[in-house]
């Protein structure tokens, strides 16, 4: 299957590492899980999965540091569990009351892009295919269309997105950048666990391996 392209940009990004666990921490680059993301954000069906296949950089990689405000902790889901079965509640949380000033390590003017191509899953109907969802894919970029907004790792960092240009060139850099977050494997609901990758940038392009 013909691969698509699109071009996805943004003043900030934020691909956090998990082994930080208070303050966050970008990877250099986008990870194939954040790729995917953008890409479901676009065009999602439960008859189609998207496999990233490279990721292009295509401005040098530069960082920002600031601080946020986050909240310190998060609703339990038992206790979204036992609000919705009664049918009413109170979830609702004090932002003054359990506010923290955190720093982090974010990306800056960023832009990339991502190359994929479309699977059909097991609840694709007979008369599905690819190429009617890559045309609906490719629509959708042209007039800036998507079903939620595309986020460059945080939900805070919008991306924008369009179709890629002649003059989207990679950076002319070979970079190791280690292991790196694949995504997460939720083959088994009960023990989900992540996937890393050894992730290489030549000539400013990463090669993402085939779930």
């Amino acid at each position: 299957m013909k691969e698509v392209v699109v071009k996805v940009w943004g003043d900030y990004a934020c691909f956090t590492r998990p082994e930080m666990k208070v303050e966050r921490v970008s990877y250099d680059v986008m990870t194939p899980s954040a790729a995917r993301g953008i890409l479901e954000a676009i065009l999602w069906k439960p008859a189609i999965r998207w496999q990233v296949r490279r990721i292009a950089v295509l401005k040098p990689i530069r960082w920002i540091q600031f601080r946020r405000n986050e909240l310190g902790s998060k609703i339990p889901v038992i206790n979204v569990i036992t609000e919705m079965k009664k049918g009413k509640g109170n979830l609702g949380m004090f932002i003054e009351d359990d506010r923290q000033q955190r720093a982090g390590l974010f990306l800056r003017d960023v832009a990339y892009l991502i190359y994929a191509t479309l699977m059909l899953t097991d609840k694709a109907n007979p008369s599905d295919n690819l190429a009617k969802f890559q045309e609906m894919f490719l629509r959708r970029v042209e007039k800036g269309q998507c079903y939620v907004q595309p986020v460059l790792g945080c939900r805070e960092f919008s991306a924008y997105f369009g179709p890629p240009s002649e003059d989207d060139n990679p950076i002319p850099e070979d970079k190791d950048f280690g292991w790196m977050l694949y995504d997460l494997d939720f083959r088994d609901v009960n023990d989900i666990r992540p996937i890393f990758f050894d992730a290489k940038m030549r000539k400013g392009i990463v090669e993402i391996p085939e779930l």
